[in-house]
């Protein structure tokens, strides 16, 4: 189907910056862009919709995220990040079954698609829960088995996450016409050891020249930090490096506590920073220093993290942050540019996913788009610079429309490739299960 988006403004992709066209059109062929122009195209297309008063902009992507910690949501607040993680989260995750993961999946997807994500990444367990639900949902998901390794005694060739990882890669990645891309996954220094991560990376290197991408949590805190210095005399990004991780190409979250020569590794191994604000923030972690890493030419991404320790998925929230606090912390109004945090929560994500068909707005990218609402909403207007409106005053819930792979996914409120009243039944039910019937 063609479809041609009329008198829209359009946030376009024009020589590796955005470029703001106040009344235009955009085409779709299929699944791809074919046109982006402020004149009307001259060739026809089977639709016309007439977007006065819409912005259409590329679909956020949310590069870290466990989605199915929705069911989390709000348990263990105001702890630190250690025992958040140990005496909170993991005894549950215990109980979690496969169902259960489903239903937090499944209640992720349908956050995210009303919150304009289009594509998001996520470390957490059976990956094959979401693989499943987004045949119909048809959202974009880089997933992964996740590298873990307690023991330090253990040979590597008994840790059956390897291999697990490995045979998820062969059977799914680029499934779902590629909507589907399996990445590898450690998920931090603490919670592995040398011997099974020296041979995870050994293993998964051969993958790199078929797109292989890898996730990692990196000095979340000053504490991680710290104790990483005394377990190996190195700090997690030296060690990561060390144990050859970073030779696959990396997104790294949170990235807090970093050193000048952490960063220098990041920049010289083109490893991409995930920025996460809020998480990091209400966790009391601090957040990462984004303007240096911008300097360097790190390619820096925007993420949630999980609903457990944010509490949504909502990256029109993320960016606000992520715009002012760096501001404000360096008391300098224009560290931060809304530009620069929106191709962090689009194309440098996109880059870091291994998608570079999508992340911006021009012919030939995928049409993964969604529209924000100017023109029915009070805090949106008068619109003077839109792109500071996206960042400073556009909330999740003037999303109007989210496409991806030229289908729309919701618009206007309505779910068109999810049940919402069964999405909502399932998680009720999960939570009744974890946490008692009162819930």
């Amino acid at each position: 189907m063609r479809r041609l988006f009329a008198h829209a403004g359009i946030l376009a992709w024009r020589e590796n910056r955005f470029h703001y066209i106040p009344d235009g059109y955009l085409g779709v062929d299929g699944d791809a862009i074919d046109y982006v122009g402020a004149e009307k195209p001259a060739q026809p297309y089977d639709e016309t919709r007439d977007m006065s008063g819409r912005l259409l902009m590329p679909g956020l992507v949310d590069a870290h995220c466990h989605s199915a910690m929705t069911l989390l949501r709000g348990v263990g607040s105001d702890l630190p990040l250690d025992k958040w993680l140990f005496e909170e989260m993991m005894p549950i995750e215990d109980k979690l079954t496969a169902e259960d993961i489903a239903a937090g999946n499944e209640l992720a997807m349908m956050e995210m698609i009303a919150s304009g994500v289009t594509s998001f990444s996520d470390m957490y367990m059976e990956p094959r829960t979401a693989i499943r639900s987004n045949e119909k949902i048809g959202m974009k998901m880089n997933v992964c088995r996740v590298l873990q390794a307690f023991d330090p005694n253990e040979p590597p060739e008994q840790n059956k996450r390897i291999p697990e990882s490995v045979e998820l890669y062969e059977e799914m990645h680029g499934a779902q016409n590629g909507r589907v891309r399996i990445d590898f996954a450690v998920h931090a220094e603490y919670t592995s050891n040398d011997a099974a991560t020296k041979a995870y990376a050994d293993r998964v290197r051969p993958f790199v020249e078929r797109g292989a991408q890898m996730q990692v949590h990196l000095s979340e805190t000053q504490k991680e930090h710290d104790e990483c210095i005394a377990r190996h005399g190195m700090t997690p990004a030296a060690w990561f490096e060390k144990m050859g991780i970073f030779d696959i190409p990396t997104g790294a979250a949170h990235c807090v506590a970093v050193t000048p020569a952490d960063l220098e590794i990041l920049r010289r191994k083109g490893v991409t920073a995930i920025h996460n604000p809020t998480s990091n923030m209400k966790l009391g972690s601090g957040f990462a220093p984004i303007p240096e890493m911008l300097d360097m030419g790190i390619n820096v991404a925007l993420g949630t993290d999980g609903a457990a320790s944010n509490n949504n998925l909502n990256l029109f929230e993320e960016m606000h942050l992520a715009a002012i606090i760096h501001n404000g912390f360096r008391h300098n109004a224009v560290i931060m540019k809304p530009e620069q945090v929106l191709r962090m929560a689009t194309v440098n994500g996109a880059k870091m996913q291994g998608r570079d068909d999508t992340g911006c707005l021009e012919p030939g990218k995928k049409a993964d788009i969604i529209a924000v609402d100017f023109r029915n909403r009070a805090h949106m207007y008068p619109a003077f610079e839109p792109m500071a409106m996206l960042v400073y005053a556009a909330q999740a819930s003037d999303v109007c429309m989210t496409m991806v792979d030229g289908r729309i996914l919701y618009e206007d409120g309505k779910f068109l490739t999810l049940d919402s009243e069964r999405v909502l039944a399932n998680a009720r039910a999960a939570v009744a299960r974890l946490y008692g019937e009162g819930k």
